[in-house]
C-alpha cells in the first residue's frame, strides 16, 4: 500500500485502518520483545558472535542503541511478569511505561503496578513510581555555565579549539507525592528577574527559598493573566454594551471558563473530550458569518478545533469560504485567544 492508494480512501475506512493496524502493533511489540527475552536466555546470540543481546540487536537485528536498551529491559519485564505482556498486547502499557516500571516489579506488586499504570503517560508514570518510592528533594542550585570547552583537536595536530557547551535540556522530575525537581537553562537576564524576585519578596519569604519565590510569583502572573483573558474579578460589575459582534463581554468569558474549565471542549462523536489546555480560544457557537454573536454562547476551543470547527460549518458555504470572505477558519476566528 502506498500514499497514492491511501489518497482514495474513505476517511472512517482510513481511520478504521489506522486502528486496526495500531492494535496490530501493539500484538506484535509484546511478541517482539518475549522473542528477545527468550533469545537472550537461551544464549542464542553468542553463537551469532555477539557477546551481549544488547550487541545482537544492534549488529543483527538493526536496533538504535537506544532502542536496543529499550527493548531488552523491556523484554526481561515481560517475561518475568506475563500481566505485563498481556497490558503490552492490549495497548494498556506502551514500551517507555514497562521501562520505568521495570525496576519496580516485584511478584507481589505486578498486577497492581500495571493496573495503577495502565493508560498512561509516561509523566502519569514517573509521578506514580514517585509516590509510591519517594526521592529527597534536591539541592538549591543557580550556577553558572561554561559558555564554551576546551577540546583538543586530533586532526589539527592537537590544536585546541573551543566548543559550545550544549543547554541543558529542561525538565521536571517527580520526586514524591506533590514534590518536583526542576532543571532548565536560563539568560543572565532571567537569572537577575529571579535574584530581583527574591530581593522584593524577603520580607514574605525570609530565606529566600526559590522554590517559594518562584510559587508566589507564578500566583500574581496567573492571577494577572486571568484577570485579563478570562474576566476574573473578585466583584463582576456591569458590562459595556459593544457594537462589535466579535467582541466577547468578560461576563460570558466567565461563564465559559466556569462550564468548560481551562481545557478546550471539542467532544468527538464516540463522547473523547480533547485534553489540550494550551493556545485556547473563546468561540461563537454560532458562528459571527453566520450572525451569532456573544448572546447566543460561547465555549472554549483549543486554536486546532477552532479551526477544525470552522471548516467543518462553514467549509462549504460559498465555495468554501465565509460570508465575509477570506478563509473559513479566519471567519469564524473572533476574539484572539482565551
Amino acid at each position: 500500500m502506498n500514499e497514492q492508494s491511501l489518497s482514495t480512501v474513505s476517511d472512517a475506512e482510513l481511520m478504521e485502518r489506522l486502528g486496526a493496524l495500531v492494535r496490530e502493533e501493539r500484538r506484535l511489540t509484546a511478541a517482539v520483545l518475549l522473542h528477545i527475552a527468550e533469545v537472550e536466555a537461551r544464549g542464542l546470540h553468542l553463537g551469532a558472535a555477539c557477546s551481549s543481546m544488547f550487541a545482537y540487536c544492534v549488529r543483527v537485528l538493526g536496533m538504535s542503541e537506544d532502542e536496543a536498551f529499550k527493548r531488552i529491559r523491556a523484554a526481561r519485564a515481560l517475561r518475568k511478569y506475563p500481566v505485563v505482556a498481556e497490558a503490552v498486547a492490549e495497548g494498556r502499557l506502551h514500551l517507555t511505561a514497562v521501562v520505568l516500571l521495570a525496576a519496580h516489579l516485584t511478584d507481589d506488586c505486578a498486577a497492581e503496578l500495571v493496573a495503577g499504570a495502565s493508560g498512561k503517560s509516561k509523566a502519569a508514570i514517573e509521578i506514580l513510581l514517585a509516590q509510591r518510592a519517594p526521592r529527597p528533594d534536591v539541592p538549591e542550585r543557580l550556577e553558572r555555565l561554561a559558555a564554551q570547552v576546551v577540546v583538543p583537536d586530533r586532526q589539527a595536530g592537537g590544536k585546541v579549539v573551543l566548543e559550545p557547551v550544549p543547554p541543558v535540556p529542561p525538565r521536571v522530575a517527580a520526586l514524591a507525592e506533590e514534590r518536583f525537581a526542576l532543571q532548565l537553562t536560563m539568560s543572565g537576564a532571567t537569572r537577575q528577574k529571579l535574584l530581583r524576585a527574591q530581593a522584593l519578596l524577603r520580607h514574605q519569604v525570609p530565606s529566600g527559598d526559590l522554590s517559594e519565590v518562584l510559587d508566589r510569583v507564578l500566583d500574581g502572573f496567573l492571577d494577572q493573566v486571568e484577570r485579563k483573558r478570562f474576566g476574573k474579578v473578585r466583584t463582576p460589575r456591569k458590562a459595556r454594551p459593544s457594537r462589535a459582534r466579535r467582541y466577547v463581554p468578560s461576563a460570558a468569558r466567565r461563564q465559559a471558563v466556569a462550564r468548560d474549565g481551562l481545557r478546550c471542549s471539542f467532544v468527538s462523536d464516540d463522547g473523547r473530550r480533547c485534553e489540550e489546555t494550551g493556545f485556547l480560544e473563546f468561540d461563537h457557537v454560532v458562528p459571527v458569518a453566520l450572525g451569532g454573536a456573544a448572546k447566543d454562547g460561547v465555549r472554549v476551543l483549543c486554536r486546532s478545533h477552532n479551526q477544525y470547527e470552522a471548516e467543518r460549518i462553514l467549509g462549504a458555504k460559498g465555495g468554501g469560504r465565509g460570508r465575509q470572505g477570506g478563509s473559513p477558519a479566519r471567519a469564524r476566528r473572533r476574539c484572539g485567544p482565551a
